[in-house]
């Protein structure tokens, strides 16, 4: 029965950690960052104080709402901040965290030297627990920066693999440092306070407990409420977080620009930034790139007996299956007119092909004109650095090729040693 109703307490206080915290950060430009920022950084001497002395039952084990509540509150709310703004700002509370616990630490130990005064009967302060406390200050603020550093470095990588699910990421770099953070501060209570094995475990579940409270009330606030206009600095930064600076919202510009208004695809110019770099990154590691230029059989027909705009149609119906055929880290690019470029790295000859083919089948099998007819394409493929170290050569090899295919009665692929797969005439 207490462990329900601390239960309870334990997801009222996390739930108005949250209210309280994003409220303070979601008005910063009405009332100001300071007050986010003063209200973050005063929690720490609480929160280190709770974890070393107040621990309470849950149906899940022995946990300290300092801990798991307030603790994870406060590196989730950091994440949040550097989301909300960027490394400019969000260095502020985790420089001033690190720099201003160091002081109190310092200062805890130089009032030990003083002969304090008994004004009441047992009034005297704990020169045993200044010591403790400032022990566990001292360790607790190494890790919050390594925690706080972390969980930003953490986010930004897994952007490139879940960058259109921000709340995946949230919960994932959660669970990972409060692991992380579980197990180094433990220690340090266990050493210095003789907290119990068991309130590690307990500890453990309730932060990853914390963390998916913390994750469905973020992904409740990016949904309904939106994040506030941000803000920036132009200022050069000299420390580790230049190179989280604007990056994060630099990637996500760059991802909707360069975009080919019909298809979505990238377009030319994206293909001559990123072409090259994508070759010579394969060609450092020692692997293949393919280059394919695929072009689609006939379309002068397609527009001149259906029109432009069922021709845009089959357009955007090709674009998709190639998108839907062509693996993760492949590029394709709208070339011009009815032309597509892909970009393979890490793709030999012979696995081009087989690529190639596969794209040349599901777009004939997939794809048809408005009176039911098959859409075809032909397709020329060449790889690095069998036919040449540069982009624009490699690029007119293939292009010679898809000459070929056309020549060879489209609906092929063409490679080095020729045509590859059916030939149908069109």
């Amino acid at each position: 029965m207490i462990a329900n109703v601390n239960l309870i307490l334990f997801v009222v206080e996390a739930i108005g950690y949250f209210a309280l915290m994003v409220t303070l950060l979601h008005f910063r430009a009405r009332i100001g960052l300071g007050i986010f920022l003063t209200a973050l950084g005063v929690m720490h001497f609480m929160e280190t104080y709770l974890a070393a002395v107040f621990y309470v039952e849950l149906p899940f084990g022995i946990v300290s709402p300092g801990s798991s509540v307030f603790f994870t509150g406060k590196l989730m709310m950091i994440l949040m901040l550097y989301l909300q703004e960027d490394a400019a700002v969000v260095r502020q509370p985790i420089y001033g965290l690190f720099i201003g616990n160091l002081l109190t630490v310092a200062i805890a130990w130089i009032v030990q030297w003083h002969a304090p005064l008994e004004l009441t009967s047992g009034a005297l302060p704990s020169d045993e627990f200044l010591k403790e406390m400032g022990w566990l200050m001292l360790w607790g603020t190494a890790i919050l920066y390594l925690d706080a550093i972390g969980i930003i470095l953490l986010y930004e990588r897994l952007g490139r693999y879940f960058r259109q699910r921000p709340v995946v990421r949230f919960m994932f770099c959660g669970f990972v440092l409060l692991t992380f953070d579980q197990i180094a501060f433990f220690g340090a209570l266990h050493y210095s306070v003789g907290v119990p094995l068991a309130a590690f475990w307990g500890g453990w579940k309730a932060k990853m407990f914390a963390v998916c409270i913390y994750t469905v009330l973020f992904a409740i606030y990016e949904k309904w409420i939106g994040r506030a206009v941000t803000t920036s600095s132009a200022r050069p930064i000299g420390d580790i977080f230049s190179d989280l600076t604007f990056r994060e919202r630099y990637n996500d510009l760059l991802s909707r620009t360069g975009r080919d208004v019909l298809t979505g695809l990238y377009d030319r110019t994206r293909m001559e930034l990123e072409a090259p770099v994508m070759i010579r990154e394969s060609l450092r590691q020692g692997q293949s790139a393919t280059v394919m230029i695929l072009d689609a059989d006939h379309f002068k027909n397609v527009n001149d007996v259906f029109g432009h705009l069922q021709g845009d149609d089959v357009l955007r119906a090709i674009s998709a299956r190639l998108g839907s055929i062509l693996r993760a880290g492949d590029r394709v690019f709208r070339f011009g007119g009815e032309e597509f470029v892909a970009i393979c790295p890490v793709t030999d000859h012979a696995e081009g092909l087989r690529l190639a083919e596969r794209l040349r089948w599901t777009i004939e099998s997939s794809v048809a004109t408005p009176d039911g007819k098959p859409v075809t394409i032909s397709i020329g493929v060449a790889t690095a650095s069998e036919d040449g170290d540069a982009f624009t050569a490699i690029l007119s090899a293939a292009d010679e090729r898809l000459y070929c295919a056309k020549k060879n009665g489209r609906n092929c692929v063409f490679g080095q040693t020729g045509v590859h797969g059916l030939t149908v005439a069109g």
